[in-house]
């Protein structure tokens, strides 16, 4: 009897292709899995034996197209009540309940995966602490290595420092974390100030720059010249669109025509309302739900019109769009600080209400002056979209694939 190959004495293993985990919570909008899908296809990519695996709260996360060698596993979803409480989505549990449920299933998906590197994006401990038995579980094991992935701003020092100590977010970086990757530049800003990490903590941090979007082939854009109007996932836009249907109601004469993405999660009442409005601008304006490519419309656009997302933020430098940014402050100021310091640098155009006002004629003289604008690649602002080469660098670094990758 021939034993198999791989059975028989001193025959070579075969090494195991490398396996990425990204967990991304996704309790509201599209950002975190926007994020994640952009990681994991820039490092399979890169490395092109090794495979990625999502774990997603996100709703709409079936609605994405996901690169070769890159899968998803869909956890229950919750939703963040008006009151800031969160319920399940649809499968009738109490949040303690489905939370438990979302624990086990990402700890079971973790050991049966066994993944050589995780990437948890900005909860350290998961949504109210479901991650923590899936760190235990690596680190016990000691071989998956860690990283926390942050955006370039999460909110004021001092909310944040509060908000992670009450999660026990600042302990968890101290005890499970090999790195910290800021997806941004610190001298823009820096979402660490005002954590009180030991020096072996600041000492993890990885400063990657933004994380360019596709620029591949991105299709055929609609009709030429336009503006875009994107409020990200839609979910908190409602004020920005109402704004930007009124500049065009108001003004006859505003050009160019504007394209309007509503977003998966502006819908109901409002979007009825919306839909109306835009159906009788006679073309002037015309709207689509969800484009789970919106690079083609980014690559199209004369120009952008949009809330501070970071994922937007990064879209508008990526396709070098001249853009108004209309942030956010509620419930907190992440958009605020980073269309202020973007401004700042010269990189777009912030409407701000206690400065500009946030009217309609506030909202025509912006899109009016946008062909003024200068372009953010003119800006002077150098290496700000190295983040996916600095994070497959440091991935190859952490899977050992290349010993002389020097810490960004």
């Amino acid at each position: 009897m021939t034993l198999p190959a791989s059975s028989q004495p001193n025959a070579p293993v075969k090494a195991r292709a490398p396996r990425i985990m990204l967990y991304s919570h996704d309790t509201f909008g599209l950002g975190h899995l926007r994020r994640s899908r952009a990681l994991a296809a820039a490092i399979t990519d890169a490395i092109p034996d090794a495979s990625a695996l999502i774990l997603t709260g996100s709703p709409v996360a079936g609605r994405f197209a996901f690169a070769d060698r890159v899968d998803h596993i869909r956890l229950p979803g919750v939703t963040k009540l008006s009151d800031g409480s969160y319920a399940s989505q649809a499968i009738g549990l109490d949040i303690e309940d489905v939370t438990e449920l979302r624990s086990e299933l990402i700890l079971t998906s973790a050991k049966q995966y066994d993944p050589d590197v995780l990437i948890v994006d900005k909860e350290p401990t998961g949504f109210r602490g479901e991650l923590i038995p899936t760190l235990d579980h690596f680190r016990e094991t000691g071989r998956t290595k860690i990283v926390l992935g942050l955006r370039d701003v999460l909110d004021e020092p001092e909310v944040l420092a509060v908000e992670w100590e009450r999660k026990g977010a600042l302990q968890a970086t101290e005890t499970y974390y090999d790195e910290i990757w800021v997806y941004g530049q610190r001298s823009i800003y820096d979402p660490t100030a005002g954590l009180d990490l030991t020096e072996a903590a600041q000492k993890r941090i990885r400063w990657t720059g933004y994380l360019r979007r596709d620029l591949g082939d991105v299709g055929d854009p609609p009709e030429q010249p336009y503006v875009l109007i994107t409020p990200g996932g839609g979910g908190d836009g409602r004020a920005m669109v109402d704004l930007v249907l009124s500049a065009y109601e108001q003004d006859p004469d505003l050009s160019p025509r504007a394209v309007l993405v509503y977003g998966p999660f502006l819908s109901g009442e409002t979007r009825d309302d919306f839909e109306t409005r835009v159906e009788k601008l006679n073309g002037r304006v015309t709207a689509v739900g969800f484009e789970s490519r919106i690079e083609t419309l980014f690559a199209g656009a004369e120009s952008v019109v949009c809330m501070g997302g970071y994922n937007t933020f990064c879209e508008v430098l990526s396709f070098d769009k001249r853009a108004v940014i209309v942030p956010r402050t509620v419930p907190r100021l992440e958009q605020w600080i980073r269309a202020s310091r973007a401004e700042d640098l010269g990189l777009v155009r912030m409407l701000e209400e206690t400065r500009d006002g946030l009217s309609p004629q506030s909202m025509i003289r912006a899109i009016r002056a946008l062909p003024d604008q200068q372009l953010p690649s003119e800006s002077g602002s150098d290496g700000l979209l190295d983040g996916l080469d600095c994070v497959t660098r440091r991935i190859a670094a952490l899977l050992g694939q290349d010993e002389t990758s020097n810490p960004s």
